[in-house]
């Protein structure tokens, strides 16, 4: 896969993620919120692992330098 995702989108979804984590473990956050927010964070950690966002690829989006 194609990397498009910047260090600033990277960071962001990273500390996006821990957020939803510190807020579960603190029990801001339950239920089924706390499911979908995990999930989500999940996802947001996965992709900014890889570099690479599936939903930016369909519309040609890139928040990645161009070198």
């Amino acid at each position: 896969m194609k990397k498009n995702m910047g260090t600033i989108d990277r960071l962001i979804r990273t500390l996006l993620a821990i957020l939803v984590g510190v807020l579960y473990y603190v029990d801001v956050i339950s239920g089924t919120t706390a499911i979908i927010l995990g999930a989500l964070a999940i996802i947001f950690l996965l992709t900014s692992l890889v570099s690479t966002c599936p939903l930016y690829m369909p519309f040609g989006l890139s928040t990645r330098k161009k070198n």
